[in-house]
């Protein structure tokens, strides 16, 4: 990303934490739609490893909620039998988060599918950004329980929240998209000894609310959806290094890093666009030329 400036490429970074579609940022910043696809390539490789290597050895007995957030890569699973040509790992993508309701930080977050085998890797790597004992709190998916079990054995108090909803109200495209209503919560303490007072995943599905407006690919019927896992990933991976790092909180007044004692001041894009710059390899040229003879 030599080719621009720390400026321009800081610019581009906020339109697309902000919601705007490539095709937009292409008309008001004036670059190739290959420029910001190579930028949003870079941000992600970076903002992954920064969270990786920056958001580990959290201490304290935390209170960790976490949930799933539903899109989908190039095409709807319901649609992929009459896709042409899909690329691999297309279909229904499933964004994992995992979000300490005190300071507000994703710690661990993962994109995958709806499975054993991706909530397994989700919560090991979970598991490895902790140093006490946390309480975890889920939703009813299956899941969940032996993903749990798999990474923190017996070492956790656990429990599920499973919310109960009436059939929309409603004929026809008003019934489709209308918002469930809410009838019953249950509780289900699962492992060790949880404080039912802290059952909860309201903290995660704001969290969640938050990725989805924020976040182009992730807004409902439109054009602007992911066409290859790999950007879907890159732009997730940037949405939270941004929303960990440089969004204050509303509530908390600082930024989730802040609040978790990682960090103690405010990062903006600019500080984006240095980690990718700090990352990209320089052009192998030679310090000397020699001359041309005739």
């Amino acid at each position: 990303m030599n080719r621009l400036s720390i400026e321009k490429q800081a610019r581009i970074i906020t339109l697309l934490v902000e919601g705007m579609s490539m095709r937009s940022i292409t008309r008001i910043e004036g670059v190739g739609i290959n420029t910001v696809a190579r930028l949003i390539d870079a941000a992600g490789k970076a903002a992954a490893a920064y969270h990786d290597n920056q958001v580990r050895n959290i201490k304290g007995h935390r209170t960790i909620e976490c949930d799933e957030v539903w899109a989908f890569v190039y095409a709807r699973k319901k649609n992929m039998s009459t896709a042409r040509v899909a690329p691999e790992n297309t279909g229904n993508a499933w964004t994992f988060s995992a979000i300490d309701t005190e300071s507000k930080m994703v710690i661990s977050y993962l994109v995958g599918k709806r499975d054993g085998e991706s909530a397994l890797e989700w919560m090991d790597d979970l598991r490895s950004r902790l140093e006490d004992r946390p309480q975890i709190s889920t939703d009813g998916l299956k899941a969940y329980l032996e993903a749990t079990e798999g990474a923190f054995g017996g070492e956790v108090d656990y429990a599920q929240i499973i919310k109960y909803y009436a059939s929309p109200e409603g004929k026809g495209g008003d019934k489709r998209y209308s918002p469930p209503k809410c009838t019953r919560i249950r509780k289900s303490l699962i492992e060790g000894n949880p404080d039912r007072d802290r059952v909860s995943i309201s903290c995660t599905e704001r969290s969640n609310l938050a990725l989805r407006m924020g976040n182009r690919r992730f807004t409902r019927l439109t054009n602007a959806f992911s066409k290859k896992i790999e950007k879907h990933s890159a732009m997730v991976s940037l949405f939270f290094l941004h929303y960990n790092f440089c969004r204050i909180h509303k509530s908390l007044r600082v930024t989730p890093a802040m609040e978790a004692g990682i960090k103690t001041t405010v990062r903006d894009t600019k500080w984006i666009a240095e980690l990718i710059n700090a990352r990209s390899k320089k052009p192998n040229r030679p310090k000397k030329y020699k001359k041309k003879t005739d």
